[in-house]
């Protein structure tokens, strides 16, 4: 296994891992190119008892109690077997809790390795009616749900908070912090230094904005994302939110100048360069987001 300890560039980063003697490593310099790993998989604890497991280019965050195991995502089936093994050179202590954190399948895949162990499987509410419509045999069915906005999950002498926000990336999404580590883990809304999916499928937009609205307002400073560096700062997410909302504003004013539809695209990507070119896979996808933005505005979906 390759675990790391991130040392500490910034302290501040995170002052409830601060107090629990954790250090933590962000990037701090924007705007700038991060490059997202892709190959193998690694383990780095983030704070006491807090770690993120990367299997390819997806993560998923685990956190160690005094009774046993809480996993996040297990990405899939063989992803989860390596995490298995990761854990078992951290703790002999068998995983209890496995959360979902939205119904996506390149999250939520390959958990039946811990269901198989006796772990309870937890989701929001909303994902039973995503797995319920498309059944995949990789996926295990949460056996427990919770709805509305907060639920704590206790295990031995941790607690791991569940938030949701409400539609934004589907309608389940949801963002976990452990209580004593202020470092959530938030899938798929902002993954540092990258773009949007080319069509950004199962986003609503302006729901999406308002969410970020809402994470920028809360005291943390640093977070895990589903993607990429193990570790990124608050600022990333404002990133996200900043190219989101000139996507919309510069797309709505070619539509409402009466721009064609065919030049629309180049015409919003041009201006969008002067901001975020330096984002991962600007000059693939800009493009499809633009078209993407096209039809928000003109369906209304």
């Amino acid at each position: 296994m390759f675990v790391t300890i991130l040392r500490a560039l910034l302290l501040t980063a995170c002052p409830a891992a601060a107090m629990f003697g954790a250090t933590l490593a962000v990037e701090v310099t924007a705007p700038t190119a991060l490059k997202a790993p892709v190959i193998g998989h690694d383990v780095t604890q983030i704070g006491p008892d807090y770690y993120t497991f990367r299997y390819k280019g997806i993560r998923n965050v685990f956190l160690v109690t005094s009774e046993g195991v809480i996993v996040t995502d297990p990405i899939q089936p063989a992803a989860a077997r390596v995490l298995r093994e990761e854990i078992r050179k951290i703790t002999p202590l068998p995983v209890k809790y496995v959360v979902y954190s939205h119904e996506h399948w390149d999250h939520v895949s390959g958990g039946q390795i811990f269901k198989d162990e006796g772990a309870v499987f937890v989701s929001h509410e909303n994902c039973l009616a995503h797995f319920d419509d498309l059944p995949n045999p990789d996926i295990v069915r949460p056996d427990r749900t919770f709805k509305g906005p907060r639920h704590d999950l206790t295990l031995g002498n941790h607690t791991l908070r569940l938030r949701y926000y409400g539609r934004n990336h589907g309608d389940c999404l949801i963002v976990m912090t452990p209580e004593h580590v202020n470092v959530p883990f938030i899938v798929d809304l902002g993954t540092a230094g990258g773009m949007p999916l080319p069509f950004i499928p199962d986003y609503s937009l302006h729901n999406w904005v308002r969410t970020l609205h809402e994470l920028e307002a809360e005291p943390f400073e640093s977070y895990v994302g589903g993607h990429g560096i193990p570790v990124a700062p608050k600022s990333r997410l404002t990133e996200r939110r900043e190219y989101l909302e000139a996507l919309l504003a510069e797309t709505k004013r070619e539509l409402d100048a009466g721009t064609s539809l065919e030049r629309i695209p180049d015409v919003v990507a041009e201006r969008l360069s002067q901001r975020f070119k330096h984002l991962r896979n600007f000059e693939l996808w800009v493009r499809d987001n633009v078209r993407r933005t096209i039809t928000y505005y003109s369906m209304g979906w």
